[in-house]
């Protein structure tokens, strides 16, 4: 290491420090999060005493009961024990109000006051049925209060209900703790909208609630229900989202099992499925919540995902928490339109110019061809054609450069021949033959990687455009995941157990294409030859259980691609092109700084420059 990579390293090591030091939370927000932890703690240890409790209490009332009707006295002395004030909402009978407007409809049950579903209208499963989000069968929502000696949890208690309908549908779902006491739950939802209005209301209840809590417990678990054909490609797009307060979004790995505490306020907690998301929405913020997931693989479920909360209180009369549940598509234009919450970034449109390139380009001509009602295939076909278009003049210029390439390739066999043991002089003369023949040996690379960010854009926005689900195309029937055309009666390891049309035609033309372009370069490296050859057949196996709309697409652009090639066959001549760069040999060149220090290198060396 010399010296400057020395002091370059000390300037990042110093630099580190101080960053460190100075993002290091002060003593008063180190006490702050030690209060809240310290409460949750609290909390926590008196819901496990009052349900050690209660067990004792129902295995002493079991051995003790004479006959029914004391049964039922110590029964109704049991809840009042350990509900106390809402011991009369342990029973009840349940009542359903739904809310619904033209894009959803929700059920909310008085047992427990929660969303027992909603049900998209627009949407079906891949077998049919209805898309259902927070069914009630996997939903837990549950508030904890902390009353006296008692944990009371609203989960199992019956709240009474009472709805409006109208422009604006409202739902009221009201837990009685005595006159002018109750916990209330207000559910409110507008016309063409996905969002659900959510109001927490505590009112005179600061007498019942312990004088020491300082937070209440809000404990959100879902069991994703599968929504999709392909369960492994589900998994694979679910995850839970956040956004922090400062408009960061961030989320836990779709890979990993994992929980964290999220140390800051956040102003949203999303769980998000491949196509659809349910969204938990903050009117101010909610502070350190802790976000988990987990796949049992064992189950049919999708994933497992969890979100507590833990709500501030300040023993107020009336305490409201306003919130908004977010249950709909994961429609990129539906998601933007929701104010300035970055809900669209829910959408893994790819990071820095391949985000942009889907933004601004593939979304806006994507939707604009499907204003005209036209078939997904043909939607594609046609943006396939506008892109090659706008690649046209970068594909034409790589396949000049080709074309150059070719026609001195015999000169370059010859000095690879007559400098093989000599790396050093063979680059000093290929150096000196492109400066001569006025030739960019990069000129076919450098319109390739402007493709790329195109490229990759499209690798990302096909799986993720809920547009193409369920939308068929010749033998395919959904262009959001694979078409099956062939079910075999066996497991082929990282290829799968169906066999994918559009996968093999696009495998097909790319090695074909491949090959087209080795003979317009002459490429002789036996080990390049076999790398070109070899990634289309591993990449086999990967898109074989991906979205048929891109495997179509890419088999489209192999398509034009072959029809470019020999469109351009006509347009130039290589003849003309090695006339040209005889004609280039003969005038006097300028040495680049590059071959400046070739010739420097190859005279320390004791070798004599090349000769022009």
């Amino acid at each position: 290491m010399d010296r400057n990579s020395l002091i370059g390293l000390s300037i990042i090591g110093l630099l580190i420090v101080a960053y460190t030091i100075y993002t290091q939370p002060s003593q008063e927000e180190l006490a702050a999060i030690k209060h809240r932890q310290d409460s949750i703690s609290a909390v926590n240890r008196e819901r496990e005493a009052a349900e050690a409790l209660r067990l004792a209490q129902s295995a002493k009332f079991s051995d003790t009961l004479p006959n029914d009707a004391d049964q039922t006295a110590l029964l109704l002395e049991k809840r009042k024990q350990e509900l106390g004030a809402f011991a009369d909402a342990a029973e009840g009978i349940e009542q359903i109000i739904s809310l619904e407007n033209n894009l959803i409809k929700v059920d909310i049950s008085s047992k427990g006051g929660r969303i027992r579903s909603v049900e998209l209208k627009n949407y079906k499963t891949w077998d049919g049925h209805p898309v259902k989000l927070m069914s009630y069968d996997s939903l837990e929502w549950n508030l904890t209060l902390s009353a006296g000696n008692r944990i009371i949890s609203t989960q199992d208690l019956y709240f009474s209900a009472s709805g409006t309908s109208g422009i604006e549908k409202r739902a009221s779902m009201r837990l009685q703790a005595g006159e002018g006491k109750y916990l209330e739950y207000l559910y409110s939802l507008k016309d063409d909208s996905y969002l659900i209005d959510y109001r927490i209301n505590v009112v005179g209840m600061q007498d019942l609630i312990a004088a020491n809590t300082n937070y209440i417990n809000l404990d959100w678990k879902d069991k994703l229900i599968r929504k999709e054909n392909n369960l492994d490609n589900e998994r694979a797009a679910a995850t839970i989202y956040y956004r922090f307060a400062d408009d960061e979004v961030d989320y836990i790995s779709e890979t990993s099992d994992e929980k964290q505490s999220l140390k800051t306020k956040v102003k949203w907690i999303a769980f998000k499925q491949h196509f659809f998301t349910v969204a938990l929405i903050a009117d101010q913020t909610f502070d350190s919540p802790v976000v988990e997931t987990f796949t049992d693989k064992s189950s049919d479920y999708v994933k497992n995902v969890s979100a507590s909360f833990a709500l501030p209180y300040e023993h107020k009369e009336v305490q409201t928490y306003g919130m908004r549940f977010y249950a709909g598509p994961n429609h990129y234009q539906t998601l933007k339109k929701i104010e300035d919450l970055q809900l669209e970034k829910l959408i893994p449109l790819g990071w820095g110019i391949f985000g942009w390139v889907n933004k601004f380009l593939v979304i806006p001509t994507f939707n604009y061809l499907n204003s005209f009602n036209l078939n997904f295939g043909i939607i594609i076909l046609i943006l396939t054609i506008l892109v090659r278009v706008i690649l046209l003049p970068l594909t034409y210029g790589s396949f000049k450069s080709q074309a150059k390439m070719k026609v001195l390739q015999p000169e370059m066999t010859e000095i690879n021949e007559k400098f093989k043991d000599d790396p050093l002089k063979k680059q000093q003369e290929m150096m000196g033959l492109y400066k001569k023949a006025g030739v960019n040996p990069l000129g076919g690379c450098i319109p390739g990687l402007l493709q790329l960010p195109i490229l990759i854009a499209m690798f990302r926005f096909f799986p993720s455009s809920i547009e193409l689900r369920q939308e068929s195309f010749l033998w395919a029937d959904d262009l959001s995941t694979y078409d099956n055309i062939l079910d075999l009666p066996f497991h082929i390891p990282f290829y799968g157990a169906h066999v994918s049309l559009f996968t093999l035609l696009m495998t097909i033309s790319t090695i074909i294409y491949t090959r087209m372009n080795m003979q317009m370069t002459a490429a002789t490296n036996p080990q390049m030859k076999w790398m070109l050859y070899l990634m289309p057949i591993f990449f086999l196996g990967f898109f074989n259980n991906y979205s048929s709309g891109l495997s179509y697409y890419y088999f489209l652009s192999n398509i034009f691609g072959f029809g470019q090639q020999y469109l351009f066959k006509f347009f130039i001549d290589e003849d003309k092109i090695h006339r040209q760069i005889q004609e280039n040999k003969k005038k006097p060149v300028k040495k680049s700084a590059f071959q400046t220090r070739l010739e420097t290198m190859a005279k320390e060396r004791g070798l004599k420059p090349p000769r022009r």
